[in-house]
């Protein structure tokens, strides 16, 4: 049983960092910038994510989170903060949005690398991986593309 629970205490943290990733893009489309509806895109496709791995949770008998972190909470405060005092700056949004990014891909990275977790929720992590790195890898390009533009 220790099993089953390491397995949805991993899924529920996966849980919660999708969750902030969703809050961060919808917060980011509010801004109105010419990225908006890619970034409600992309919270559509990780609320599918979060769906699919609370659906994990609930198959093996846990509580699904339905929240995301405290700390995104202040990341998103300092995400509003910074789109207000940069005026909207199309630049400064895509830079913390890539940033969640990398946060989001490193957990689960971390979760993949995890031994002890049993081969189904293997899998299903590693499905919603390859969404997470494709979000990840669209937003690190579009930095960089701005990052050469003025």
């Amino acid at each position: 049983m220790a099993g089953t629970d390491h397995d949805i205490s991993t899924l529920n943290s996966l849980i919660a960092t999708t969750i902030d990733s969703v809050d961060g893009y919808t917060e980011a489309a509010k801004e109105d910038t010419s990225y908006t509806a890619r970034f409600t895109a992309n919270a559509a496709e990780r609320r599918a994510i979060a769906t699919q791995l609370q659906a994990e949770v609930a198959r093996l008998g846990g509580e699904p989170q339905d929240d995301g972190t405290a700390l995104a909470g202040a990341h998103r405060m300092f995400l509003n903060l910074k789109a207000t005092l940069t005026g909207h700056d199309d630049k400064a949004i895509v830079n913390e949005v890539e940033a969640g990014e990398d946060h989001i891909k490193a957990k689960f990275e971390d979760a993949l690398d995890d031994r002890e977790l049993s081969p189904g929720v293997r899998d299903t992590i590693e499905a919603c991986y390859t969404s997470v790195k494709r979000g990840h890898d669209e937003m690190r390009d579009l930095k960089h593309s701005l990052q050469g533009a003025n």
